[in-house]
């Protein structure tokens, strides 16, 4: 009986030894690939850990600089985020505040290059639809009615497809298109939500071209009505 399980453990080393020399490679080499992969996982997120954690400091410098009202400390901190951090949404963020900064200064160009950085390298569609607005703002100050234009193509986040059809409008009227402003107040006065306090700043915009804001309310207060019918 003895030899009989001496046998059979020796066949399954034998078929165990076979197995392995098959495919010991194979299964050496995925688990290589596997611990490989978590490890590379693992340190991916310490490492984006770490730079969030010190983009947040840098983020705060930025911040005190613009509450100390200091411009120059402003552009030196706002320039070493983008150096350093400039694929996280803090160094983004920093670029709206150090805009607003810049503008409330004076310092146009600073503005513009900083929203058109944001603009260019926002990951986050809010972040760049923002930029792109202030950065359309402030070219319809300067009159430079075509690039501000140029920076309301190309698709917007659905929430913003108001304010973008308000500013084209503004464009317009600047320009003297006053059929295309009333198009484009017309747009924004339907897409923005009629207790929003903006949608009133847009009413006065289109009775000031003459058009009767009640009746572009009606088409919509009909059609929900009609859909209430049975």
């Amino acid at each position: 009986m003895a030899n009989q399980l001496d046998l059979e453990e020796q066949e399954q080393l034998d078929e165990l030894k076979h197995f392995w020399n098959e495919y010991g490679n194979l299964i050496t080499w995925t688990l290589i690939a596997v611990f490989g992969a978590i490890a590379a996982w693992n340190g991916w997120q310490y490492w984006e850990r770490t730079q969030g954690a010190q983009a947040a400091l840098m983020y705060d410098e930025v911040e005190r600089a613009v509450q100390a009202g200091d411009a120059a400390r402003v552009e030196r901190a706002f320039s070493d985020m983008k150096d350093k951090f400039g694929g996280t949404s803090y160094a983004q963020q920093a670029g709206l505040l150090a805009a607003k900064t810049f503008v409330a200064k004076g310092n146009t160009d600073g503005a513009k290059t900083a929203l058109a950085w944001v603009a260019d390298k926002a990951s986050d569609e809010g972040l760049q639809a923002v930029a792109r607005l202030r950065l359309s703002a402030i070219l319809l100050q300067a009159k430079a009615h075509d690039e501000a234009l140029k920076q309301l193509a190309g698709e917007f986040p659905k929430e913003f497809e108001g304010l973008v059809a308000d500013r084209r409008g503004d464009i317009y009227n600047a320009q003297g298109k006053k059929l295309e402003a009333k198009a484009e107040y017309a747009k924004a006065f339907k897409a923005l939500d009629e207790r929003a306090e903006y949608r009133r700043l847009v009413e006065v915009k289109l009775s000031a071209l003459g058009v009767d804001t009640q009746q572009l309310a009606a088409p919509a207060a009909g059609a929900a009505s009609g859909g209430a019918k049975p």
